[in-house]
């Protein structure tokens, strides 16, 4: 009963120290990511169609990152948000790849060198900063790393406790199994890959093959096979965040798949070789007593090989992996419908908060362009004489203005589900100014929908413009359309290189001949020129067109963190 009693307890302790790693390294993640998350973007954002940059690229931010799931996640909702194309995402899945491999050797440092004298102050520490805001960032970071080596220390102590090199039932178990025998690789690769797919984390499952391994009663072979197995296990995040995405987004995802089950097919092909040179390298003897220390090394330097070797021998095949996964996943023609969809905000890929504003970014750069859309339809029903042709832009303006609400809530709350977590104090700027340009950005859509109003106002009451209103109206649309369309080259270009005065300068324009057309009504409509209604509704226009340069103002402002 004592003997079972301890069992119970060793398992509960093994499963806290696989808790607190896998906590460790999500703490260590998450706050890399808001230290590093504005420039983690500007990088990948920067990436060109050249593949080794995108290696590098992944390379880093997966050691910055500490979490090659992250990188893979940002990469899917960088692919979801048209920012990078399918092959640029695979050369970047590739560097995320080798950049993981730096995971391992941590560990490994965790079991080799007793870290438990630095772990407990980098608590106390750790602890301190955490309470000043200044260095909160910090403070997490020390912990999360703290987390991350006790995990290993507790793990390390349960793995002696457990004493499974003199268990009996265990040896016989796992001496059962011929590590001659593919059969043997083929099920711990298996093993490796379901439970990799079930703790969504690839360090858990190398912190178990560790511990398996530096007791002796796991064959150094059978260990590798799990390494192969959580190679393709974690895969599995990437895709599952690509379910709800776009085709392009999935297509990403199932290359980060193919590229690590390819790597596994090869290798397995020369398994046994390539076991041997790896062991060489570690300088592992295979036929002597296998000694503990040594264990985690091997692992780590097949980890590191097997990803740099899958890579050196892929990198050439990347237009040819794009044009599989596209084969895989054809585009599909969705069936037309009135439902409304955001753009880029299909997805919640919500697991690397920092890179999700990217893709509400791109959707408050769509929700801009489609206003301009929006105003030219506008100026369309000005010079518009048929009625069939008339009713159908007028009803196409009330469609677009009803989207342009549901597009504002959209964005705004997927921007209040991202200012949830903590972020970086530049992103958190971001996400107070894009909820400033799409306020301003819904008035434009409303001001537009305004215009039509009165020209059906207009139409209705029987009464016309004179030759002359209309001259100038479609002269105020123009210097309008104007303004919009310098608004949406900025959004969308790189800030540094506009300034706000072309917008300023634009917006005097409106603004003066708005206060001469209104002087220039009050003239005409005293000298019985035409009606005082058709003089009213002109001046209504008019007034909606001023009225709209002064929301693309406000939108400007947000974009160049100016005040009103």
């Amino acid at each position: 009963m004592t003997n079972t009693s301890n069992y119970i307890m060793l398992a509960f302790e093994l499963l806290g120290s696989l808790g607190l790693l896998i906590f460790g390294m999500k703490m260590m993640s998450d706050t890399l990511q808001k230290m590093a998350g504005p420039q983690l973007r500007h990088l990948l954002g920067a990436i060109t169609s050249n593949r080794f940059s995108g290696i590098l690229a992944g390379t880093f931010i997966t050691c910055a990152v500490q979490s090659s799931s992250a990188t893979t996640v940002m990469t899917v909702s960088f692919v979801s948000a048209g920012l990078l194309s399918l092959s640029q995402a695979i050369s970047v899945i590739m560097g995320a790849n080798i950049g993981t491999t730096l995971t391992a050797w941590i560990m490994s440092l965790g079991y080799n060198v007793d870290l438990t004298v630095v772990v407990f102050p980098a608590f106390f520490i750790g602890l301190l900063l955490i309470y000043n805001k200044r260095f909160r960032l910090a403070g997490d970071l020390l912990y999360g790393t703290a987390f991350v080596f006790f995990s290993l220390v507790l793990l390390s102590a349960a793995g002696k406790s457990l004493n499974l090199e003199n268990n009996p039932e265990v040896i016989d178990f796992f001496s059962s199994f011929d590590t001659g025998s593919y059969l043997t690789i083929l099920i711990f690769l298996a093993i490796g890959t379901v439970i990799t797919c079930i703790v969504q984390s690839s360090a858990a499952v190398m912190a178990i093959t560790i511990l398996l391994c530096s007791t002796g009663v796991l064959p150094i072979h059978m260990g590798i096979a799990l390494v192969m197995g959580e190679n393709i296990g974690t895969t599995a995040t990437a895709n599952i965040a690509a379910l709800g995405a776009g085709t392009q987004a999935r297509r990403a995802a199932l290359a980060h798949l193919l590229f690590n089950v390819f790597g596994v097919m090869w290798v397995l092909c020369i398994f046994y070789p390539f076991v041997d040179l790896v062991c060489l390298i570690a300088g592992y003897d295979q036929t002597g007593t296998p000694m503990a220390s040594h264990i985690p090394i091997v692992l780590a330097v097949f980890h590191t090989c097997f990803n740099v070797a899958n890579t050196a021998v892929l990198i050439s095949f990347v237009p040819q992996i794009e044009r599989v996964v596209c084969w895989l996943l054809p585009e599909k023609k969705e069936a037309d419908d009135d439902g409304f969809k955001l753009k880029y905000l299909k997805s919640n890929l919500m697991q690397t908060p920092e890179i999700s504003v990217m893709q509400a970014q791109q959707e408050t750069i769509h929700f801009a362009q489609k206003t301009q859309d929006m105003f030219s339809l506008v100026r369309k029903l000005l010079n518009e004489k048929k009625a069939s042709n008339w009713e159908k832009i007028y009803e196409a303006i009330e469609k677009q203005e009803d989207e342009a609400d549901q597009t504002e809530i959209g964005i705004a709350r997927y921007l209040g589900s991202i200012s949830d977590d903590h972020l970086s104090n530049e992103t958190k700027n971001l996400v107070r100014t894009m909820l400033r340009e799409i306020s301003e950005i819904e008035s434009i859509s409303d001001s537009c929908y305004n215009m039509a109003r009165i020209l059906k106002r207009q139409r209705e009451s029987g009464l016309d413009f004179t030759a002359d209103q209309y001259h100038q109206l479609q002269a105020m649309t123009i210097f309008t359309g104007d303004a919009i369309t310098q608004m949406n080259t900025v959004m969308s270009g790189k800030l540094e290189d506009y300034t706000i005065d072309e917008s300023y300068r634009i917006e005097n324009m409106i603004n003066h001949m708005c206060k001469r057309l209104k002087e220039d009504n009050i003239k005409a409509v005293n000298e019985h020129s035409y009606d005082y209604s058709v003089g009213t509704m002109y001046t209504d226009f008019v007034k909606e067109c001023e009225k709209l340069g002064d929301y693309v103002i406000n939108v400007m402002q947000a974009r160049f963190g100016k005040n009103n």
